[in-house]
């Protein structure tokens, strides 16, 4: 018997990592090969980015995508969470030259009120809820505080672009296969205060630091090449990086509802209340987490040396931060 469609919505739908995304969900990557969807793609309601989101409507139809059973455009958000099984905040308001951190702040602060609260009211009670656009983390947890009706573990924020790109780098230093490659961990924000951590990661089934044995090249070229990889991304291409978000928004969803590999966990940013690392309740903080049953679970107990602990502890800061920020604005 088939499944039944779910509806998927993305935000932001008509800028690059969309584009690139599509195709992942489409063909049944994100979901499962027998999973049928139903987009609902959002964007400004501006005529030339509705006239954009037309001709990806008419792209999807052309592909002839299978498992594809439907596809609405739209530039007005409670039509487009209406029924939302998956949305992927994509969309979000992005820093211009001479912005200050609180003005992004306050830009966003708005945008994810009122989208969370829309999500409250009319997207499905189980909706699953990836956010993207930046700052990621706090735009997650203004979301997630403004729709009580959802529960806080179905919010979540992608770090898994930085743990794929800490993966990629592994397997390049060891010279080793993508799949012999596993358990690191990104540790905080997805800003450039994230923490990369290999202390616990695999590399054809030996521990990771032993396998390189360089104290200097972790701390001094790869934890800093994995914070700054967006902007070196951006500088290269004077654009943000869009085929590998998409890849990890898509394993992202993949493994959040379908599970990960016994053995094996992965970074995600989800609420840190009831964490055993000692981080601060009440933020979304990236953890290493296993996934079964469309649930996530926090992997416990895993020590943590004295380096870790230090940089675990700035980034959270900075979170800590940003929550105390957007909270005197959302009270104003």
């Amino acid at each position: 018997m088939s499944k039944a469609p779910i509806k998927v919505c993305i935000t932001g739908a008509a800028g690059q990592i969309g584009y690139a995304l599509l195709p992942h969900i489409c063909s049944g990557k994100t979901f499962g090969p027998d999973q049928p969807v139903i987009l609902h793609l959002l964007d400004l309601a501006i005529d030339a980015v509705q006239t954009n989101l037309g001709g990806v409507k008419m792209e999807l139809e052309d592909a002839t995508y299978p498992l594809l059973k439907g596809v609405v455009t739209t530039g007005d958000a409670a039509t487009a969470f209406t029924g939302a099984d998956a949305v992927i905040m994509l969309g979000a308001f992005p820093r211009k030259d001479g912005m200050e951190r609180k003005d992004l702040l306050e830009k966003n602060c708005g945008i994810f009120k009122e989208q969370g609260g829309l999500l409250n009211t009319v997207a499905s009670k189980t909706v699953k809820v990836l956010v993207v656009g930046n700052p990621a983390n706090t735009n997650c947890l203004i979301a997630a505080e403004c729709a009580p009706n959802i529960p806080k573990e179905n919010f979540s924020a992608l770090t898994r672009l930085d743990h794929n790109r800490a993966i990629g780098q592994l397997a390049i230093k060891t010279n080793s296969t993508l799949e012999e490659v596993s358990n690191c961990i990104i540790w905080g924000n997805h800003s450039s205060t994230q923490y990369p951590d290999i202390n616990h990661a695999k590399v054809k089934g030996k521990p990771a630091k032993e396998v390189i044995d360089d104290e200097a090249w972790y701390t001094g070229e790869f934890i800093p090449m994995i914070q700054k990889r967006g902007a070196a991304i951006i500088a290269a291409r004077k654009l943000s990086s869009a085929l590998s978000a998409a890849q990890a928004i898509s394993d992202h969803m993949h493994d959040w509802v379908l599970g990960t590999p016994p053995g094996k966990y992965v970074s995600m940013a989800v609420d840190s209340t009831g964490n055993t690392y000692g981080v601060a309740d009440g933020l979304i903080y990236s953890f290493p987490v296993t996934c079964s049953g469309g649930k996530w679970t926090i992997v416990k107990d895993l020590p943590i040396n004295e380096f870790s602990k230090d940089k675990m502890k700035v980034t959270e800061n900075e979170l800590m931060e940003e929550k105390t920020t957007t909270q005197e604005i959302l009270k104003a």
